[in-house]
């Protein structure tokens, strides 16, 4: 069976000594890491974790992550990765609805978990803290490794292939998120991708630079380079910078960024300073990418591609080192494990130049949604995902991105779903209705902009309705901009003209 955990294992016979991580400039080898796997294994049995189990992990990125996604791979429990960013109440709802049976996090988050605690269904003893001070209704992850054998666990069923192995939320656009259900099979082929399109070795070095809470930090970067034995460079967070000191001092040969940190190292760092010769590809994705920032990088000598996926499937597309300047602004061809066609609203394949909907098919797909068997039933019809986003190709094939069908827009590399801010501005006792946009930003790609109606006789200022906000949802989903109408652009069905308020924007800009 195809069993991720089998990664750490097996590499940690083959080159012990071998890095297989650098976290905060501590190097790991593969057979410490797998030491401290299997440690960690024996201390999540004993405390009644089981196959099928969901844990939670509130961690920055650090080296005790991939600890546990190999741990919990090992022994069948399903990972829930939670985004630091998110507020209280975002948290409590996945925890909550994952039905998760423990929470790792760090200090840092103490203060968050612990005002969701006494609304969470779970014992003293299953919330696992890394890192010191560690609270009093928590156990400490270092001496839960201490108290426990290295010997690998002997488990008495079959784990792998099928089986959930991630459980990774994402927002929906009726406002509540939604729980990709990931297989050990779909995070194998999708490693499987990028080791045919990186041509990973295990001489191979990456920084991990995006959250790993993300499938862009977890399953494009880490994931990869780990099943082909190579090494990730870690830390808790990397300023621009920090990144361009690691990739020198660390001779790192694969650089994957979001497009806002490539923007920032243009506006903040000195390139030529850096000895970047290591890099044999620079990639990027997620977010809508400026030709501009790629052709001025160009000009500075370095050639960026770029790469289209998303949650519930990880890799999408992937463009070439050698056809990203002939193919500026193209996401790429299709993975070699995996179909992609774009359709029209009849499910039609489209022609060359023809815009329409994605849709995808093949061993890198989500199993289905949580507990949402008629979103799934939306979603995966006759074994092609439908993605919501809008995309044409040209007369070789290359996919290049037009729009999102959905009104989901990104911002700092982070999906942002309008519906779920609206859902919440709708409870404050001024407002009768309010529909948000992602508007260009120089910054952060996209930001939004909020448009307001209030209840008659009633007044409000921009700051009180962020403030509103505030403590409610992340803070990179509060607008940027609010603006106070009379009245919605309405369809006759109710729905709002989105294209109306973004053209409201253009004419301010």
């Amino acid at each position: 069976m195809i069993n991720i955990g089998d990664w750490i294992k097996k590499w940690s016979f083959l080159q012990p000594h071998k890095r297989a991580l650098i976290f905060e400039d501590h190097p790991f080898t593969y057979q410490e890491v797998n030491l401290r796997t299997n440690q960690l294994c024996h201390f999540l049995l004993g405390r009644g974790i089981e196959k099928g189990d969901r844990v939670s992990v509130l961690l920055y990125n650090c080296h005790q992550y991939v600890e546990i996604f190999f741990a919990l791979s090992k022994i069948g429990a399903i990972l829930v990765p939670l985004n630091w960013r998110l507020a209280g109440p975002e948290l409590e709802f996945i925890i909550k609805d994952s039905g998760a049976k423990m929470i790792i996090f760090e200090p840092e988050f103490e203060e968050m978990i612990s005002s969701i605690r006494p609304q969470l269904n779970i014992s003293h003893g299953d919330y696992l803290s890394v890192g010191s001070p560690c609270p009093d209704w928590a156990n400490d992850y270092e001496k839960a490794l201490v108290d426990n054998p290295v010997l690998e666990p002997d488990l008495k069923v079959s784990v792998g292939d099928e089986d959930p192995h991630i459980l990774m939320y994402t927002s929906g656009t009726t406002g509540i998120p939604k729980g990709a259900i990931l297989s050990h099979r779909k995070t194998f082929f999708n490693a499987l991708n990028a080791d045919i399109f990186y041509s990973l070795t295990s001489k191979d070095s990456m920084i991990v630079s995006r959250p790993m809470f993300h499938s862009g930090g977890l399953l494009v970067e880490a994931a990869p380079v780990l099943y082909k034995g190579g090494t990730l460079l870690l830390k808790k967070r990397f300023r621009p910078n920090e990144i361009l000191d690691a990739v020198q001092k660390y001779r790192v040969t694969l650089l994957e960024l979001p497009a806002t940190v490539y923007q920032f190292i243009l506006r903040e760092s000195e390139l030529n300073q850096y000895d970047l010769s290591s890099i044999r590809c620079f990639f990027t994705g997620g977010e809508r990418v400026p030709k501009t920032m790629l052709k001025e990088y160009y000009r500075k000598g370095i050639t960026i591609s770029q790469i289209f996926g998303q949650t519930e499937a990880s890799t999408i597309t992937f463009l070439s080192p050698d056809d990203a300047v002939l193919k500026i602004g193209s996401v790429g061809l299709p993975v070699f494990h995996g179909e992609v066609r774009i359709v029209d609203k009849t499910g039609k394949e489209v022609g060359p130049g023809e815009v329409g909907e994605i849709i995808i098919k093949g061993p890198t797909l989500m199993s289905g949604y949580w507990r949402q068997p008629q979103l799934t039933a939306e979603t995966i019809r006759d074994g092609w995902l439908y993605t919501g986003d809008l995309a044409r190709t040209d007369e070789e094939g290359y996919v290049y991105i037009i729009d999102r069908e959905k009104d989901m827009y990104i911002s700092g590399g982070e999906n942002v779903y309008p519906a779920e801010i609206e859902k919440v501005l709708h409870t404050h006792p001024k407002i009768i209705d309010a529909g948000i946009v992602g508007v260009p930003d120089e910054k952060w790609g996209e930001v939004g902009e909020a448009f307001i109606v209030l209840k008659t006789g009633e007044t409000m200022n921009n700051g009180e309705a962020i403030e509103f906000l505030k403590g409610k949802v992340a803070k990179y989903k509060i607008p940027k901009y609010v603006e106070f109408i009379e009245e919605l652009p309405k369809t006759a069905s109710g729905k709002i003209q989105k294209f109306i308020l973004k053209e409201w924007h253009k004419s301010k800009s």
